[in-house]
Order: structure tokens, then C-alpha cells, then sequence
């Protein structure tokens, strides 16, 4: 603004913002970048309107931030990002992690939600001989229940016995705030992606699988999006509608399988 002419806040308008944020995508090639500067930007504004140095914010477009697709993690993938973990730690620190990693692989739950998962939520169908998460998704109160397997179930209860305490399962101590531990699991499970020869792996790439692994095997979408605890299956398609594809070319492989008759002759085509 200076080299302007302009050195008073309340002389700032749209058409000086907007030249100013046209050189950012090469300053800031990431949007998550653009959107937080921008933020700043809005920050300073609110601000000088705070101090009656201008009488209203000039109105700014929102910066759309650009997410890039999670995969799925492999057969191959999963097992090794298992196999390297009591080689990354050590002691009830492996045991922990493993839990957490086999807990998010197979109840589909994001990291906040395995974080705080409580005992109570774990609960033992005896008649079934079954166990189900019950909880609610801490990004939307969406109600989730999920089966998972009995070997799962019983190694994430086991390590709760290992912590200081009674309500979690995966929350240590109980103590701290919700985002430091949060935080501090997603630095674990990272580390455990880089010792598995992932460096750009990440933890939802656990839920990708358990998501993906259900529409392969010819789970509908809307089931598929009941389990993620998705308010709206317009967000399961978004994220998992090419590997509904997928599921279809199985299905197709199966139904070709039917062909080999004497009238279609030994191999499809044919």
C-alpha cells in the first residue's frame, strides 16, 4: 500500500486486496497456505475495524482448499505397516500403537474418534459372541455403530489395562487436552507410515481401507456410509464412488464366470 500512495488503513479497498492476493498462488503453491493467510489478512482487517480505523472489512472471496485423495492401503501395505511397529517401538508403546492402528483399520473410525474412544463404547454382544463399537463422531455427533473382529476387540481392551486410565481406551492418562493427544497420535501412526516405507502415508488412509474394502466386497453405498458415520452419502460418493467401479468389475468377473456353458462355449467371447 505504500508504494501506493496509500498509508491509512481506511484507504485499503477490494481492488487493492485482490491485486495484492493475485500473487500468492506462486508465493503459497499449497490453498491450505492461501486460506490461512488469508485469515491473517481477515485478522488485521477485523482489527482496524475494532480501532475505528475503518468503518467496514472489505469482502474477500473465499480461498477454496484443495484436499488430495487418500488411498486405500494394500494387503501388502497394511501388513507391513503392522510388522514394522515393534521394530519403531518399544514395550507397551508398540502394544499401544498396534491396537490404535488395527482398531482404525477395522472400524472404519477417523483419529479424533479412536482417541476418544471409550471402554463403555467397546461393548460384548454374548449371544452373537460378537463385539461392536458404539460411539458418536466427535466431527458431527453422527451416531456409529460397527462391528469388528473378537482379535481386535480384545487387543485394544487389553492395552486400556496397561493405561492410568478407567474411561478411555487409547487416551493415556485421561489428562491433556483433546488435541495434544490427538496430535501426539497422529505423530505416532506418521512415524509408523515412514517405517513402513510411506512417507506420505496417513492415517486415513486406515479408514480408506475399511471403507473400501466393504464396497469391494459388494457393500452398498449407503450402508458403507452409515458405518463412516457420514451425515450424507453425497460426502461417501465423493470420497468412494470410483471404487464403487471397482466393485462393479467384480461383479461383472462373476457374472462372466456364469458364461462357460456348452451354448457360450468354453471362454467368454467365444
Amino acid at each position: 500500500m505504500a508504494k501506493r500512495a496509500k498509508l491509512f488503513p481506511h484507504e485499503i479497498s477490494v481492488s487493492h486486496l485482490t491485486e495484492f492476493r493475485a500473487g500468492w498462488n506462486d508465493l503459497y503453491p499449497s490453498s491450505t497456505t492461501r486460506s490461512k493467510v488469508q485469515e491473517r489478512l481477515r485478522g488485521f482487517l477485523r482489527y482496524c475495524l475494532a480501532s475505528n480505523f475503518i468503518t467496514r472489512i472489505p469482502i474477500l472471496s473465499s480461498i477454496q482448499v484443495k484436499t488430495p485423495p487418500t488411498l486405500p492401503l494394500t494387503d501388502a501395505q497394511y501388513k507391513k505397516l503392522l510388522k514394522v511397529i515393534p521394530e519403531e517401538f518399544s514395550g507397551t508403546k508398540a502394544k499401544r500403537v498396534h491396537a490404535f492402528v488395527r482398531i482404525m483399520r477395522h472400524s472404519g473410525l477417523a483419529i479424533r474418534d479412536t482417541v476418544t474412544l471409550k471402554r463403555i463404547e467397546v461393548r460384548h454382544d454374548k449371544h452373537k459372541g460378537l463385539y461392536r463399537i458404539v460411539t458418536s463422531r466427535q466431527k458431527t455427533g453422527t451416531h456409529v455403530s460397527v462391528l469388528i473382529p473378537p482379535d481386535v476387540a480384545m487387543e485394544a481392551l487389553s492395552v486400556m489395562k496397561l493405561n492410568e486410565s478407567p474411561k478411555y481406551i487409547f487416551w493415556n492418562s485421561g489428562t491433556g487436552t483433546e488435541r495434544t493427544v490427538v496430535t501426539n497420535w497422529q505423530h505416532d501412526v506418521k512415524q509408523t507410515f515412514v517405517a513402513a516405507g510411506m512417507p506420505d502415508g496417513h492415517s486415513h488412509q486406515l479408514r480408506d481401507t475399511f471403507a473400501v474394502s466393504l464396497l469391494q466386497k459388494g457393500v452398498p453405498m449407503e450402508e458403507v456410509s452409515k458405518l463412516l458415520g457420514h451425515t450424507s452419502i453425497k460426502t461417501t460418493e465423493k470420497h468412494y464412488a470410483p471404487w464403487v467401479t471397482a466393485r462393479q468389475d467384480r461383479l461383472d468377473s462373476l457374472v462372466v464366470a456364469t458364461w462357460v456353458t456348452s451354448e457360450h462355449g468354453a471362454k467368454a467371447g467365444h
